[in-house]
């Protein structure tokens, strides 16, 4: 298998919608790491955010649950992506999700928070990617208000990491 990312998508037999929303997060994830070019002590590596966001839902070619982000995993490292690509993967989901949160949604008991700048634009361009068009912050707050409800830690997250990564 190649580790062209479009090719891997397709070789692993991802739905195409998957394959056009990935395409979509690609699109913006290099649009947030633009933000990051003039910044001095900012590097973001382009490639990394590139690949990462091609990538990040490959897990839904065999499930459509939270946990498609550690199948996803599990297939870029049997495939040997480098170790960078396989934490984007593994930590897109939402904003982070804590140990804690983990367990309760019956994923491995595991911090998924993304800590560098690539795991962090890579997992907010997903939240602003709503199949395949661009959604503001308040849609996906909205959004997450009616899941998770008004108080819950994964919306001041959220929050959070929009500061971090659009400013």
């Amino acid at each position: 298998m190649s580790l062209n990312p479009l090719k891997t998508l397709k070789d692993v037999n991802c739905p195409p919608n998957i394959i056009e929303h990935s395409r979509a997060v690609s699109r913006k994830a290099l649009n947030i790491a633009s933000n990051f070019s003039d910044k001095k002590g900012s590097y973001v590596d382009l490639e990394q955010v590139e690949t990462g966001a091609m990538l990040h839902d490959i897990g839904r070619s065999r499930t459509h649950t939270i946990k498609h982000a550690v199948v996803g995993a599990e297939i870029l490292k049997n495939l040997n992506f480098p170790r960078e690509i396989v934490k984007i993967t593994l930590k897109h989901i939402g904003a982070g999700i804590t140990p804690s949160e983990a367990e309760i949604l019956g994923l491995p008991p595991r911090d998924y928070m993304p800590i560098t700048l690539e795991e962090k634009i890579v997992a907010h361009a997903d939240n602003l990617v709503n199949g395949t068009k661009e959604v503001d912050l308040n849609f996906v707050i909205m959004k997450w208000e009616k899941i998770f409800g008004k108080d819950h830690p994964a919306i001041n997250r959220l929050k959070k990491l929009d500061q971090e990564v659009s400013g």
